[in-house]
């Protein structure tokens, strides 16, 4: 359970009182019990507000707001309010401000507006967080704190002279000596080597290509200088209320932090999620990182942060959502582990960058189509209190490493178009349409637990990670990676001895040499049993040490040779994509893997129709939410209680955006 004083479903949104006049805050409490809402984020961007001048500190408005929700039922996840800093900190120090690569210092005005390695950003946070703490540590509104605010969503990556010499500390507790940064760097080539340690510092643009392993070394830094902001926050908060969770909002697969590393340091897992809803492969792009964050808390539930009842404002065209998928979308997040379904934000603003984002009370107000739903969702879902705590088991993975994500995409590869995004979703959105239900896992984590491991691509390989790999096949598991992966090591340099040379026992094959596909070039393939399939992207020049093929290619660079492999090693199976198979095949390819490994859905389902189980102990829940424009059926194998009607249940009939919870046995 995510908070000892919420023993429920989490329901509620940002809520920004500080934008309107006291009056609005009893309207305010008013609806939040009519919607339901028990839950809601208070003071993400009110660093001015509660600090209006430099060491004058104002909380009797937050006093008031916090009074007033605990009269009325609703619990605060408080924030530390240091996402944006005050103007005057600009005006008084200057160096606080972050700096673009090409040099450009990013002013106030909006948000986001600090250098994550400032000291005195950092001092002044850090005594704004104190204050906070020290005030409400004993508040009965306070279940959860809310660290800062999408770090990095604006400012990944700060240039200033502060950062480089940060970067420079961080690169001296790394290496310890210029001797083995140089080793590290591979500053042998086009004469880089370092002398001095002042001659070193971020990777500023240069005639042609930088050096790929100071640019890796960067993103690390970049990461892990935020990330120490946020532990700074988190460990004041932890030595004043060591009882309270802390969680800071994560944003799906966002490439600039390490949230493998990140969400270590979190008690509580959550995450902004805001799917287009004129993308019509937006459910599954969503619930892929819903399972992210179910994997990133090591399987414990997490909290969707922010999502729109409606439309959002920063879309080139912002279509609204669909009368039911408001709905539908919540389901889903709860489907795959989350105990909370929060929403920004409260009130739809009057005035700033954001009054045309969607909120719980519309411009509109509450004779409205969107209100109507908020209420109906929140009311639902109080009668889901069987389900916080219970987790999703899934019985595959697909590996994922920031590390490798990085290095896979800086310059000078092979080819551009490989890239990390694109190739997960050639694997999970097949796995989805199946129903097949995956964690995510880091290359050097346990393993053990899957049946099947997928491996769409990873470029960077530890030597742990390739043995990591080898124990979980030679015990039995069933492993499929894709080109490209297994080149270089953790210093972005090549292993020698042909490629893949970490994984070329495991997988019984050698790659030659890669032959990379212009955009409109067409890769015939052809299959054991004799059929005509298309890849595109890339094809490997692959010799075979003891793999065999599954698939050839039959035209192109590589015309004959073996395109698709299989490995026996030890009690496992390895399969090799040395292509990208078109989309037909690769779902097929997967099916197949899958029933191979006793990978099965939890329920048989027609196309569009999401089935997804949770479990705590000897209890479970099958969720069946339809993504169709069609109404369907599905038979049970079991009689099953629908915990919103209260009905028993063998069949189901789902209208078009339709859900169905059931508690099984």
């Amino acid at each position: 359970m995510i908070s000892k004083k919420l023993p429920h479903v989490f329901y509620g949104a940002d809520y920004n009182p500080e934008q309107w006049p006291e009056e609005v805050w009893a309207e305010d409490v008013r609806l939040m019990r009519e919607a339901g809402v028990n839950l809601v984020s208070v003071g993400i961007f009110a660093w001015a507000k509660l600090e209006p001048h430099p060491g004058e500190y104002d909380f009797a408005w937050l006093d008031r707001v916090l009074d007033l929700l605990h009269e009325n039922g609703v619990l605060a996840n408080l924030a530390t309010a240091t996402a944006s800093p005050p103007p005057w900190m600009a005006k008084l120090y200057p160096d606080t401000l972050p700096v673009t690569r090409e040099g450009v210092t990013l002013r106030p005005g909006s948000r986001q507006q600090y250098c994550p390695s400032s000291s005195v950003y950092r001092q002044r946070a850090a005594a704004l967080v104190r204050r906070i703490a020290e005030r409400y540590e004993d508040h009965p509104a306070l279940a959860m704190w809310h660290v800062n605010n999408e770090y990095g969503c604006h400012v990944p990556e700060c240039y200033c002279r502060t950062s480089a010499a940060a970067f420079r500390e961080w690169l001296r507790s790394k290496y310890g000596t210029l001797a083995e940064l140089n080793r590290a760097w591979g500053t042998a080539f086009w004469s880089q080597q370092y002398s001095d340690w002042e001659e070193v510092g971020p990777p500023l643009p240069t005639p042609t290509f930088p050096n790929p392993t100071q640019q890796l070394d960067w993103r690390r830094f970049s990461s892990d200088a935020l990330l120490e902001c946020f532990r700074m926050e988190a460990g004041i908060l932890r030595e004043i209320t060591p009882e309270i969770p802390i969680t800071t909002n994560f944003m799906g697969l966002f490439k600039p932090l390490d949230y493998w590393e990140w969400a270590r340091h979190e008690d509580v897992v959550s995450h902004d999620c805001y799917p287009d809803p004129a993308d019509p492969d937006a459910p599954a792009g969503a619930a892929m990182t819903y399972d992210l964050m179910r994997s990133l808390g090591g399987g414990n539930p997490w909290v969707l942060m922010e999502q729109t009842p409606s439309s959002v404002n920063w879309r080139p065209v912002n279509v609204p959502k669909r009368p039911g998928q408001m709905r539908l979308w919540s389901y889903a997040a709860l489907a795959r582990g989350a105990d909370g379904i929060m929403f920004f934000q409260w009130r739809a603003s009057k005035a700033g960058a954001e009054k045309f984002h969607g909120a719980l009370v519309p411009h509109a107000g509450t004779d409205s189509r969107v209100w109507r739903e908020v209420v109906q969702l929140g009311n639902e879902l109080k009668r889901l209190d069987a389900l916080p705590g219970s987790r999703g088991e899934a019985e595959a993975a697909i590996l994922l490493d920031w590390e490798s994500w990085w290095a896979l995409e800086l310059g000078s590869k092979p080819s551009c178009e490989v890239r990390l995004l694109e190739q997960l979703r050639s694997y999970y959105t097949p796995l989805w349409h199946k129903n097949i239900l995956v964690d995510f896992a880091h290359p050097e984590g346990d393993l053990s637990r899957y049946r099947a491991v997928f491996v769409p691509n990873l470029y960077l390989l530890r030597e742990t990670a390739a043995r990591n790999l080898e124990r979980f096949v030679s015990g039995g598991g069933t492993l499929v990676i894709s080109f490209f992966s297994g080149i270089a090591d953790g210093h972005d340099h090549i292993w020698l001895g042909g490629y893949p040379a970490p994984l070329r026992k495991l997988l019984g094959l050698r790659v030659e040499e890669f032959a990379p596909s212009t955009p409109d070039e067409e890769i015939l393939l052809r299959t054991e049993s004799g059929d005509t399939r298309a890849a595109h992207l890339w094809s490997d020049v692959i010799r075979l040490e003891g793999a065999e093929p599954v698939a050839t290619f039959a035209s192109g660079f590589s015309s004959g040779q073996p395109a698709i492999t299989r490995h026996r090693f030890g009690r496992g199976t390895a399969y090799y994509l040395g292509t990208q198979p078109e989309e037909a095949y690769m779902a097929s390819l997967l099916e197949g893997i899958c029933q191979e490994a006793g990978v099965r859905p939890p329920l048989e389902a027609p196309a569009g129709v999401e089935v997804v189980r949770r479990t705590a102990g000897e209890r479970s829940f099958l969720f069946a939410l339809n993504h169709s424009e069609e109404p369907v059926e599905l038979r049970l194998e079991d009689p099953a209680r629908d915990l919103l009607t209260g009905e028993r249940r063998d069949t189901l009939q789902l209208a078009p955006r339709g859900i169905a919870i059931l508690e099984e046995g």
